[in-house]
């Protein structure tokens, strides 16, 4: 039996980055992984001589002060190379519009009837304005502020795609707040963030509301502050496990089978080989299923667990042949109608993740939980087909991928998960537990409230 500083649950980002971090600080640590594989869903690997990512991803907040450049600039010994994401841009059947990020350009927008268009533009004005003076719009939805059955079915196809690309659900569940902050146009001082000691993040506070507010209504373009890794998500991974000094032992293929606490105190993991005790567990698997690995928790907190609410995506990666000229741009693309989806051609940032003469493009889709995966996946293909017509001709390469893009849906009456549970000594980390931006951004915050967490309760200090 081996006592450690610090024991990690779960080696996906969040667990990486948190194995990083306390590591750094001085603790010896142990990380442990069910799978065989590091990263989850921050990880590349090959298909039949293509590079892809565990889906379609964009970092967000990039820029100084943003999370992970944070963690990066304060904690990596190797920060990997990354490349402007480009631009995002809607698809319908006359190509290729930039989505709106002013309020000129949502009255603009004729893929949509204009009556709708004004209504959109209406709304959000109103809304924009009550937001920047401080009202809270975190539990009124998308949905609700919108005269629904007055728009038509194509525009609410188009509010349904882009609440669900924000939340993980559709606008009836999403937040029309989500719609303002979701994409991590409003960044945060990290750094007053740590040292604040106010527990709670206030990423919405009047300064930066009226600075959003001023360019969108002044149709001043939203800069999208949005960054892909030059060698793919797999360069992340590598740069923290490159990053990651003697004092981390890493177990995979071991899943733990209980956290086992004394007088509501957590003091180690059991495994089905061994047991492992240590001052402090971190959590990074998924909050919902944490009851399942301590039996005494709170009524009321099992209860809170239970309303975090998940969506499962698919994403079909297509090997092409180069001459398709459909994707010869940088950035992302939606598609709204029927089956909604969001394309990303990643070998333009990177020619080497797809063969000579041949490019790579994901295809991210929404799973409908009441079909089956053999059915969505064909449903899912067929659009493909029908909105690139031809495209069949040029493809090389299919590849399938079914992932839980984040850990909980930032949706009406679910529920964020914070980092201190009501277990002593025992941290979450994840997308589960912080609800600003996306992805391994929002990952990257998760661990940001851990650093202060552990701060206020005398586990760390300053580097």
């Amino acid at each position: 039996m081996k006592n450690y500083d610090s024991i990690i649950v779960g080696g996906g980002i969040s667990g990486l980055l948190s194995a990083l971090v306390l590591s750094k600080s001085g603790k010896n640590v142990l990380l442990l992984e069910k799978n065989r594989n590091l990263g989850n869903n921050c990880n590349s690997y090959l298909v039949n001589g293509y590079q892809v990512d565990t889906g379609p991803h964009a970092i967000t907040q990039l820029h100084d002060g943003g999370p992970l450049r944070y963690l990066m600039e304060n904690y990596f010994d190797y920060v990997p190379a990354f490349v402007d994401y480009g631009d995002y841009f809607i698809r319908d059947e006359d190509g290729l519009k930039e989505v709106p990020t002013t309020l000129k350009g949502y009255l603009t927008m004729d893929m949509l009837p204009r009556k709708d268009r004004l209504i959109i533009a209406q709304s959000l004005t109103k809304l924009l304005l009550s937001w920047q003076f401080g009202n809270d719009l975190s539990n009124i939805s998308v949905y609700q502020c919108l005269p629904w059955n007055a728009l038509s079915s194509d525009t609410q196809e188009f509010m349904d795609t882009f609440s669900y690309f924000l939340s993980g659900k559709q606008a009836k569940e999403t937040s029309v707040q989500r719609m303002f902050v979701g994409s991590g146009f409003i960044g945060e001082d990290i750094e007053k963030d740590i040292t604040s000691e106010n527990s709670e993040h206030k990423y919405n506070d009047r300064f930066k509301r009226l600075s959003y507010v001023s360019r969108l209504l002044n149709n001043n373009k939203v800069d999208y502050n949005q960054y892909y890794p030059r060698n793919g998500l797999k360069a992340i991974l590598n740069a923290i496990l490159y990053s990651l000094p003697e004092t981390v032992e890493i177990k995979t293929g071991t899943a733990v089978e209980q956290i086992i606490t004394e007088n509501n105190i957590a003091k180690g993991v059991l495994t089905k080989e061994e047991s492992y005790f240590a001052d402090t567990i971190i959590y990074s698997a998924f909050a919902k299923d944490l009851p399942k690995y301590i039996t005494d928790l709170p009524e009321s907190y099992i209860s809170d667990l239970s309303r975090i609410k998940q969506s499962k995506a698919l994403t079909i990666w297509l090997g092409l042949d180069e001459t398709f000229e459909e994707f010869n741009y940088t950035g992302g693309e939606v598609w709204f109608k029927d089956k909604p989806f969001w394309a990303m051609p990643i070998s333009n940032y990177n020619k080497n993740f797809a063969p000579k003469g041949k490019k790579l493009v994901g295809f991210m889709f929404s799973i409908n939980e009441g079909n089956s995966l053999e059915s969505e996946k064909l449903e899912a293909y067929n659009t493909i087909l029908r909105v690139y017509p031809g495209i069949n001709n040029y493809i090389e390469m299919i590849h399938y991928q079914i992932t839980i893009p984040e850990k909980a849906s930032v949706s009406i009456n679910g529920f964020i998960a914070d980092t201190v549970t009501p277990v002593r000594n025992l941290y979450l980390v994840g997308t589960d537990v912080d609800d600003r931006s996306m992805g391994i951004t929002r990952a990257a915050y998760s661990i940001i409230k851990l650093i202060k967490s552990l701060r206020i309760d005398g586990f760390i200090i300053e580097l």
